[in-house]
């Protein structure tokens, strides 16, 4: 039986109040490329997938995950039964990313492998790999695996930035590095996030908490830069169920709602992007813009 479950209310007063009419200022970017997505995805058990995929039908533009694109585990019939009927309609524009519900009862991930292929997931085993949307390079990291200065991936990334100097970068992996949500703090990813600074990366977009959460550019200490730090986006409301979030926001959260599955809507321009966290009712409940770095 599909349900509604729905985390504590601490901090969604503010999220019914925000304006529904998109901000005048993401006419900036009308002209750039559309990235649309959400992590923490299907489930047979919940609606709320359903309800994203649903989101989906209506927005054109490049599909990304933010890991865990299936909540129950990894097997493929999970894949066949729980996303291929909701978020699947979307798969020959989706480039995904993995989180740690693909590995379970899945060893090497392979369902998650065999069902996008590596053209759009990413070497087999790894999953981690790199694209263009317009100008902006988007690098998709897999932070299960290690992500520090000498590993492979850190490695990997750390060239593909050298090599592909651009105005305007964009990063996903699954794990944020800051939330407000139940595990607070993974610093799993922080040598990544110090490296991506020096290249001017401008924005995160991660998942495995669920709830919505946009921050102010930080460093990799989770301190407030808006020179040279990048912004992260927590979307782990993609269908699965919503969780808690902790009595205060941690201290570089700009807005916070854990009431609504949705999806993030980006326009990445040439200079510049903007943002809109649209919920399952069709409400844009958060927006904005910003200049590349």
């Amino acid at each position: 039986m599909r349900y509604w479950r729905i985390g504590m209310l601490v901090g969604c007063v503010v999220a019914l109040l925000i304006g529904l009419a998109p901000s005048p200022q993401l006419n900036l970017y009308a002209d750039g490329v559309v990235l649309v997505g959400a992590g923490d995805i299907a489930s047979c058990g919940s609606e709320g997938d359903d309800l994203t995929a649903n989101l989906l039908d209506n927005i054109e533009g490049i599909v990304f995950t933010a890991g865990d694109t299936v909540q129950d585990d990894g097997t493929a019939e999970v894949w066949e039964k729980c996303y291929d009927p909701t978020w699947g309609r979307h798969k020959a524009r989706t480039r995904p990313a993995l989180g740690n519900h693909e590995y379970q009862r899945a060893p090497n991930a392979d369902p998650y492998f065999d069902y996008f292929g590596e053209e759009a997931a990413g070497p087999r085993g790894l999953g981690y790999y790199s694209y263009y949307a317009g100008s902006w390079l988007v690098i998709v990291l897999n932070s299960m695996l290690p992500a520090y200065a000498g590993t492979p991936q850190y490695e990997w990334a750390k060239a593909t930035l050298a090599a592909n100097p651009t105005a305007c970068a964009l990063a996903i992996w699954h794990h944020p590095v800051y939330s407000s949500g139940l595990y607070g703090v993974t610093r799993r990813m922080n040598a990544v996030w110090r490296m991506m600074m020096d290249f001017g990366v401008d924005v995160v977009i991660s998942g495995d908490a669920h709830h919505y959460e946009r921050f102010a550019p930080m460093d990799a200490n989770g301190r407030i830069d808006r020179e040279r730090g990048i912004r992260q986006f927590v979307v782990g409301t993609g269908g699965g169920y919503l969780t808690p979030l902790r009595d205060q926001p941690f201290p570089a959260t700009e807005y916070r709602q854990n009431q609504f599955w949705g999806v993030l809507k980006m326009v990445l321009g040439g200079g510049g992007y903007s943002w809109e966290f649209i919920n399952v009712r069709g409400e844009v409940m958060d927006f904005g813009s910003a200049p590349c770095r």
